[in-house]
């Protein structure tokens, strides 16, 4: 007799679970075309709401409360980023991470104030914002109650090069991201609840095929899934909008590599959520309460610089929001893996709880 192979039924379990997928329509509307939808809308019509980010110099006066700074700092729009040496403020304003960057000088003489500013071409459209308004800001400030000729404020303003940003580099990997998160949560437990309750693993037990091998099965299944859809979407927004990769086929093996680590960590939810659950009815709920909080607050379709600074705090904690930040820096700046290893240790931190989590709450019965 041919020798059991614990190996071969594990990719037999893989081969079975893929083609489950490709029958489910939930699957590919959730991985596939929701995504697709989404980058076709947002790379049309620009995003949602404006943010201008523009760095503070650190010889930037600050001190008074009724000065300039604290002027600009009232505009709505305009987010102003303080905690940047000033080598990462020109760095990041050539990449378009930055708008533009300020530094405002108070002198005792006219003009008593002096604004020097720097845009950057990798921000035309919100750098014409930005300059449109600091215009509006200071021709009311020397013409209302100006008796002298000289101007009470001085606009010094400048442009340095760099790669355009176009939104579509910003809601792809968000995207991308989105379609993980829906396969492994969503897929992970409506799958092994699905195993459970018709007694198809109590089947398996009957068999020589090890435990594991069941987890690895579906895992694998869901893996060549999610690249094959990572990949449908990175070449949609390459050859159709213009989406960046900056060291071509290098960049995407490191996106494909990053959307495994994702992957992996979100089938951890999934896992819990299967585990707790007692019937298909309570998944959705459940998966939602996981899902919603990261496709709303991890930058996916918005950046996080948009939220308040108390929301910023929570959206700083959820996976998908470094997950989201390393698909960004490895497509559009061309960081390697190891460029992006704060986000693979918080990936790597929240690996860890979670299948902590999963070991304990994981039923097989």
């Amino acid at each position: 007799m041919k020798k059991y192979s614990n190996t071969r039924a594990t990719l037999a379990i893989a081969v079975a679970s893929f083609r489950s997928i490709m029958r489910s329509p939930s699957a590919v509307v959730f991985s596939l075309a929701f995504p697709l939808i989404f980058i076709i809308v947002f790379a049309n019509i620009g995003g949602g709401a404006i943010s201008v980010d523009v760095g503070v110099a650190k010889t930037c006066d600050t001190s008074r409360a009724d000065s300039l700074y604290q002027a600009i700092k009232q505009i709505s729009i305009i987010h102003l980023e303080k905690n940047q040496s000033a080598a990462e403020m020109a760095q990041n304003l050539k990449k378009g991470d930055l708008d533009a960057i300020m530094d405002i000088q108070k002198h005792s003489t006219p003009p008593y104030y002096t604004l020097d500013i720097k845009y950057t071409t990798a921000s035309a459209q919100k750098d014409g914002i930005l300059s449109s308004l600091l215009d509006g800001m200071f021709f009311q400030i020397n013409s209302k109650g100006n008796t002298v000729r000289q101007p009470i404020a001085e606009l010094k303003e400048a442009t340095v090069q760099g790669r355009a940003y176009k939104y579509i580099d910003f809601i792809l990997p968000g995207m991308l991201g989105f379609s993980l998160l829906s396969s492994g949560v969503f897929g992970t437990a409506f799958v092994f609840l699905s195993l459970r309750l018709t007694l198809v693993i109590k089947r398996f037990f009957a068999t020589p095929v090890k435990r594991y091998s069941i987890v690895i099965g579906e895992g694998l299944a869901r893996l060549v899934f999610s690249w094959i859809g990572a990949l449908f979407i990175i070449t949609v927004g390459y050859y159709f909008f213009g989406f960046t990769l900056v060291h071509g086929l290098t960049t995407v093996v490191n996106m494909l590599i990053l959307s495994a680590f994702g992957l992996i960590i979100f089938m951890g939810f999934g896992f819990i959520i299967s585990g707790i659950a007692k019937n298909e009815s309570t998944i959705p709920p459940l998966s939602n309460i996981v899902t919603l909080p990261q496709f709303l607050l991890s930058g996916t379709f918005f950046a996080t610089t948009a939220f308040p600074s108390w929301l910023r705090g929570l959206a700083d904690i959820l996976p998908l929001t470094y997950l989201n930040h390393a698909m960004r820096q490895v497509a559009f700046e061309g960081a390697g893996l190891g460029g992006v290893t704060h986000d693979l240790l918080i990936l790597g931190i929240w690996f860890i709880i979670i299948y902590a989590v999963a070991v304990k709450t994981f039923k097989w019965e």
